[in-house]
């Protein structure tokens, strides 16, 4: 909790954000095509911020730029009192099937802030991330060209997505990583290490070096919550890939949802408000940006961070079994 009290803020670097952000992927790419609407998209982010919700991802891959021009549609006289974090190095080759293509080369993404800038209409982002590191090309290579963005005062600060903690450090002793987005959920806790051959503790290196951790996916794609048929998600929504979401896998992931509804039932709370605030609990540093395109899940994601869970409460968290299926 900050100084002030507020159990809905959480400070990056040196300002206060909402302690629960909001990511934007879904309403232009990834998920169910039939539910999107740009219009109350824009009015969905305009309502957030109102609500302090103002810690907002997005990102070029995310509908070839369609999604980073919704937020700087939304944007439009309020962009002062939001926190914006976009991402390069990811270029879609097939939207169909989502294929994409790493490039991590100094003139990309140079280039594709540029871009960005002209999308979001703003002079800089607050926060530009390397959205995946490109084997292809040194990652210092990649860094010191964001680097040179920074200093040209194009963007204010920069993350790094999906590294493991070696990688981490080696950017850090470069130019500052303000933030680390990694995927965390109730299923999903590579990012913590405890596997040898997972990243490692990138969670604990966040903190011990002053950055954020900004989980992506704390609701397990939408699985967390318990409201998710997976034999009705529609053609060509991206979970319909996700090894967790195959039917016989998603029967028996269903157990993991028995232990979060059950503490919900106990906290008062909603299933997808437990699993959010399973992941603030992880530090403060930790500033979760669950995705939605509709205002009820809007309102219930940010009551996350009224959610008191207990020691108790975590242990039973701690022990749910874990997914069966990979992550993609």
């Amino acid at each position: 909790m900050n100084d002030n009290g507020s159990k809905r803020t959480r400070t990056f670097q040196g300002h206060e954000v909402g302690a629960v952000g909001l990511g934007l992927m879904g309403m232009s790419w990834g998920y169910s095509a039939s539910e999107r609407d740009d219009a109350a998209s824009v009015d969905l982010i305009r309502q957030a911020v109102d609500m302090g919700v103002t810690f907002i991802d997005t990102a070029q891959v995310y509908g070839s730029g369609h999604n980073e021009g919704l937020l700087g549609e939304a944007l439009k006289g309020i962009r002062d009192r939001v926190t914006v974090a976009t991402k390069t190095g990811l270029v879609i080759t097939d939207p169909g099937t989502y294929s994409m293509r790493l490039d991590g080369s100094p003139e990309h993404v140079k280039r594709s802030l540029e871009e960005s800038l002209n999308l979001l209409g703003t002079d800089t982002v607050d926060l530009y991330y390397l959205h995946r590191v490109d084997p292809e090309v040194p990652l210092a290579e990649t860094w010191g060209a964001m680097a040179e963005l920074v200093q040209e005062g194009k963007a204010r600060h920069l993350g790094l997505s999906e590294v493991t903690r070696a990688q981490a450090e080696e950017a850090h002793a470069i130019h500052p990583v303000a933030a680390v987005q990694s995927e965390l959920s109730l299923w999903t806790r590579d990012a913590q290490g405890g596997d040898a051959e997972g990243p490692g503790d990138v969670v604990g290196w966040t903190a011990e070096n002053g950055a954020a951790f900004v989980p992506f996916s704390p609701l397990g794609r939408g699985f967390l919550t318990g409201a998710v048929d997976v034999s009705s998600i529609e053609e060509g929504d991206f979970r319909t890939r996700q090894p967790r979401f195959q039917e016989e896998a998603a029967k028996q992931n269903m157990r993991i949802v028995e232990v979060v509804k059950r503490v919900a039932e106990r906290k008062g709370a909603t299933p997808a408000q437990v699993a959010i605030a399973w992941t603030m609990a992880q530090g403060e540093h930790v500033i979760p940006i669950p995705g939605t395109k509709k205002m009820r899940y809007l309102k219930d994601n940010v009551g996350a961070a009224d959610v008191d869970l207990t020691a108790e409460d975590l242990r039973e968290l701690d022990s749910v079994p874990a997914p069966v299926g990979s992550r993609y």
